[in-house]
């Protein structure tokens, strides 16, 4: 009987260890998932930053970003573009921030966003509502390029 033991603690065993391999087997997984606009998801991973993808050209994404710091009073410290991406390092009181805007394609763009007081502290309240406020820009400026222009004066 003691050698049939292993063999019927197996199936626990996989049970209990596949769904961690598989989570952390290969990219970041998501902890949290918070919903933004027409039901777009934001993401939160384990490395504490939070993203999401926008249907939307990066050149967008980034004026809509720039416009959502500058609504939160969110003083930017450097904007750099390199190839298909862009980072934007900014600072809030106590919390140091690094938003990156990467082109998936001609019209898609992920944004990820890690606002952190120190190498430990994660903040993704702060992450996560700079994301929010950008999308909202997003939509605000595409609202306003959508409008005709009226007649002049």
């Amino acid at each position: 009987m003691a050698r049939l033991l292993p063999f019927r603690m197996a199936p626990v065993l996989i049970a209990a260890v596949l769904p961690l391999a598989l989570a952390l087997g290969g990219c970041v997984a998501p902890l949290d998932v918070a919903t933004v606009g027409g039901g777009a998801e934001i993401s939160q991973n384990q490395d504490g930053a939070t993203c999401e993808t926008f249907a939307a050209p990066a050149d967008q994404v980034h004026a809509a970003t720039r416009k959502a710091l500058a609504d939160m009073g969110i003083p930017v410290d450097a904007d750099r573009r390199g190839g298909t991406s862009r980072t934007i390092t900014a600072h809030a009181t106590d919390r140091q921030i690094r938003i990156e805007i990467e082109a998936q394609d001609p019209t898609t763009t992920c944004l990820r966003v890690v606002a952190s007081e120190n190498a430990a502290f994660r903040d993704s309240a702060t992450a996560t509502e700079i994301v929010i406020q950008t999308a909202q820009a997003l939509d605000s400026l595409e609202a306003a390029r959508a409008r005709p222009a009226g007649p002049k004066a």
